[in-house]
């Protein structure tokens, strides 16, 4: 008997077959330790990056956001170049961007210590290791360089722990797959200051833990600084919060996948595959569904439709028995299904179905708009 799929190898399955992942290269062959984001995955990688911007800079006062570039005078090496000359250098984190800039972004923003510089992008190294889900040379970082005075680093670490563990628990993540690790690198010096990772338990990977955030005392960094209010010059300790935004996207879609019964049209049940993602990361915010591919139901729902992708990502799905395609869009973790039927054309009402209750109600053609409004704050 073949042994059962762990919960890992199912949502990779469902991950490529859905087009949130796609192997890099696609009918190419695929490049190695590549992955390329299809239209789902895109879209959730996006509403995870904008919730992290929204917690780490636009919530806070003491944070402003940089774009640095990727190219570094000397980092990690793309290719060689034929003259022999010095080739081009990607750079294989964040931080070094927000070091240089550093002096210039605390005049032009005004800011004084406490204060952080946070960016996302992508980073480049030579090779991957053997635990990591989804493979590449080119992780994406969300991450935040904060400059304390020297004396203030433990307050301020333990600061970035708890409100980085609080966020990943807020998306939905269940406090007891998240733990908190300080490592050790045995073999190599140990890091200048206090290190925490924020581990993530995946089932199916050797039933192991992964790393989705460091939160590092990156010590001094070398870098001074003249207040210009007291005239007194020092150099700030520098607090780091780095998270890999595809092992974040893993995880999410580990947490969230289910499986449960789900009425069918025959008066039976069904088993139902599900994503019980936070509405703030569904990569579609609703499905309109035409009951049937009709003259008259077709075009309705596609005005309406049309109306509320002024605000959300919205499909119109309108193949298939109703039933499957409450089940295609459960899967994918869209959060309401909006069905247009006949009653639609007498009454100008539809039936809004939610995702994790199936509970469904009955409201006005006009009044869709507004409801989803009010169920989907802060997307």
């Amino acid at each position: 008997m073949a042994p059962r799929p762990s919960r890992l190898d199912t949502v990779v399955d469902l991950a490529t077959r859905r087009g949130f992942v796609l192997p890099s290269g696609g009918v190419h062959g695929g490049a190695g330790s590549g992955w390329d984001h299809g239209p789902l995955g895109v879209e959730l990688k996006e509403n995870i990056r904008r919730q992290w911007w929204r917690a780490v800079v636009t919530a806070r006062e003491d944070v402003v956001g940089l774009d640095t570039s990727v190219v570094l005078p000397r980092a990690t090496p793309l290719d060689a170049v034929e003259d022999g000359s010095e080739p081009p250098h990607l750079r294989p984190e964040l931080a070094q961007g927000a070091f240089a800039a550093f002096p210039t972004v605390a005049r032009v923003a005004r800011r004084t210590p406490p204060f952080g510089i946070a960016q996302t992008g992508r980073t480049f190294r030579a090779g991957t290791t053997p635990d990591e889900v989804l493979p590449t040379r080119e992780p994406e970082q969300m991450a935040v360089e904060f400059f304390v005075e020297p004396g203030e680093v433990e307050d301020w670490h333990r600061h970035w722990v708890h409100e980085r563990t609080r966020w990943y628990t807020d998306l939905g993540l269940r406090r007891e797959n998240l733990r908190h690790v300080e490592p050790r690198r045995d073999g190599l010096p140990d890091p200048p200051g206090r290190r925490v990772d924020i581990e993530y338990r995946v089932e199916g990977a050797g039933g192991g833990w992964d790393v989705l955030e460091g939160i590092g005392d990156r010590a001094d960094a070398e870098l001074a600084y003249l207040d210009p209010a007291s005239g007194r010059s020092f150099t700030p300790a520098v607090i780091e919060a780095a998270a890999d935004l595809s092992r974040v996207l893993v995880a999410v879609l580990v947490d969230a996948h289910g499986q449960d019964e789900a009425p069918n049209t025959k008066g039976g049940v069904d088993r139902r595959t599900v994503l019980r993602l936070d509405p703030r990361l569904a990569p579609v915010k609703a499905a309109v569904l035409p009951l049937s591919r009709n003259a008259d139901l077709s075009p309705k729902a596609r005005d309406l439709a049309a109306t509320l992708r002024r605000h959300w990502n919205i499909e119109v799905d309108d193949a298939g028995a109703i039933g499957r395609r409450y089940r295609r869009q459960d899967e994918i973790g869209t959060p309401f299904c909006v069905t247009v039927d006949f009653d639609t054309l007498d009454d100008g009402a539809v039936t809004v179905r939610e995702r994790d209750a199936m509970r469904q109600v009955r409201i006005g053609f006009d009044a869709v708009e507004g409801y989803l409004a009010q169920r989907l704050a802060g997307c």
